[in-house]
């Protein structure tokens, strides 16, 4: 009698186990997948952003699928605190993270990345490419050891030999420096670097006939490929993460990309100039780009402008056609109906606007990036939104879309009530920032704190030790300024209009949340 008990016991619990496994795979299947697509540089200066000049139909595609954000903004404009902050869906005062030298587990050792919940919550979770800044990894975020491919930089030996003076400690490639050389500031993080490291690469842009796999990108591209090829035949959902550096310098794009472009048609910056009344110290020209052989510091001829935005230009069609590869291979292994595809762009860059190349700043033209994302079954597809997004906004986003549980730390709002609604009521403001150390105009290290409402880019430098001390105030009307050329703090008109500015920056992003859905 013991015996059979026993045994109806266990055929009960294996029965018990078949159903449960058969749920889990249910539940599995019902997942949507997410391709997760970070592009370094890359201006909202696409087709699918209404400028028609620029040739991007593969990322107008996932636009067409799904939802383009035209006012999405990074938390910081430079690589690693951009990155850090969407990643673990904190603001950069939280990560700790301001350079481009420091890792975000320094500050928060526990902290549950993106794609770490993607795995704690049954995916498989894969990284390639430039996802986290440079040389930064993070084990527990992926599957799978996150991989990199080795590529040159430039493809015409006399570039090459160029690119072999560089200081000692200087990367190879196209990730940016994490260590400043003996007795020297940290490079350029905070937009200006040691005279010893100006035009010491290569040059800032080559054109050379090459295939797409000969430099970094086109192997990234294979990478996703064979991936998505490994993947398909999982039975769990997948995270696929992959990080394209281009159009990051230096611009260097094999030559049909270029092609596409007549240098005749490029219109140059219409605002060559600093915002006037703003500090001095709010822009800086763009020690980065000096870094490179043949840059002279001070304004750039025209010619030689014409010539970088044309090869910007062409790095983005690259990396665009990188992007359709990796869309290719998705609809060709039938994938494409359940998975979430997102591609945004780490910050912005300016071309010359405010007479400077580079990020490294507050302005609109920095911190406002690309957002794009399609999902499966969407309601509002080709749709675009104004409202004032972030991109602490995505962790949060995704993880609902994916009906995964949303961590407490999170900084951010899930952007899922205007992928069904683009013109509901949403954020008053959105909020970034940028440092500036002491230098000649200012005797201590300074934060620089914006908020964009609406209408207005308010911009308030405090003492990093001591935010109650303000060393200058910005403020443009993007009503009347949009590009941002003339700070109106200090006129007596405006007074009443800083004051409540300031009470709307002191208050922060918690105050600035969307209202709550009526249900």
């Amino acid at each position: 009698m013991k015996t059979k008990k026993y045994v109806g016991a266990g055929l009960s619990f294996l029965f018990l186990l078949f159903v449960a496994t058969l749920n889990a795979a249910d539940t599995n299947a019902m997942k949507p997948n997410v391709l997760f697509i970070v592009v370094d540089d890359l201006r909202p200066e696409l087709g699918c952003y209404d400028k028609t000049y620029i040739k991007s139909p593969n990322i107008d595609r996932i636009a067409a699928q799904g939802m383009v954000f035209n006012r999405a903004y990074c938390q910081q404009a430079v690589c690693s605190p951009t990155r850090s902050s969407l990643l673990t869906g904190t603001r950069p005062d939280t990560t700790k993270v301001w350079d481009l030298k420091t890792h975000f587990r320094v500050a928060l050792p526990d902290v549950v990345t993106l794609p770490q919940l993607f795995k704690q919550n049954g995916y498989f979770v894969q990284g390639m490419g430039k996802v986290y800044h440079g040389g930064f990894n993070d084990p527990p975020s992926w599957s799978v050891p996150w991989k990199n491919p080795k590529a040159p930089v430039y493809a015409l030996p006399e570039n090459e030999a160029l690119n072999a003076h560089k200081p000692a400690g200087e990367p190879d490639g196209d990730g940016e420096s994490k260590a400043a050389l003996p007795g020297e500031k940290e490079p350029y993080a905070a937009g200006e670097i040691a005279t010893n490291r100006l035009n010491t690469r290569g040059p800032a842009f080559e054109c050379a006939d090459v295939p797409d796999n000969y430099y970094t990108d086109g192997k990234v591209g294979d990478m996703a490929v064979a991936a998505l090829q490994n993947i398909a035949g999982k039975k769990e959902p997948f995270f696929l993460a992959v990080g394209f550096v281009k159009p990051h310098l230096p611009f260097v794009a094999p030559k049909k990309y270029w092609d596409l472009y007549n240098p005749k048609e490029i219109q140059l910056a219409p605002n060559p100039f600093r915002p006037k009344g703003a500090p001095e110290y709010a822009i800086l020209e763009g020690d980065e780009m000096r870094m490179y052989h043949g840059i002279p510091t001070g304004h750039l001829p025209d010619a030689l402008a014409t010539q970088l935005k044309h090869a910007y230009f062409a790095c983005v069609s690259y990396t665009d056609a990188q992007v359709g590869r990796v869309l290719a291979e998705l609809d060709r292994l039938n994938l494409r109906t359940k998975t979430i595809v997102i591609l945004w762009g780490d910050h912005g860059w300016k071309l010359g606007e405010h007479d400077a190349w580079a990020k490294h700043s507050n302005v609109e033209i920095d911190v406002n990036a690309p957002l794009i994302l399609s999902m499966p079954g969407m309601k509002n597809a080709g749709a675009h939104t104004d409202a004032l997004v972030e991109f602490v906004d995505v962790y949060p986003t995704l993880a609902e879309l994916a009906g995964l549980p949303l961590p407490k730390f999170l900084e951010g709002t899930s952007l899922k009530p205007l992928l069904d609604d683009p013109k509901r009521p949403w954020k008053t403001a959105a909020f970034s920032q940028y440092p500036r150390s002491a230098m000649a105009t200012h005797s201590v290290n300074l934060m620089g704190y914006t908020m964009r409402t609406d209408r207005y880019r308010f911009t308030v430098w405090v003492s990093e030790k001591d935010h109650s001390q303000i060393d200058a105030i910005e403020l443009y009307d993007h009503q009347t300024d949009p590009q941002e050329n003339l700070n109106v703090a200090k006129d007596p008109a405006n007074a009443a209009l800083v004051n409540q500015l300031m009470v709307e920056w002191k208050a922060g992003w918690q105050a600035a949340k969307p209202p709550v859905s009526e249900k």
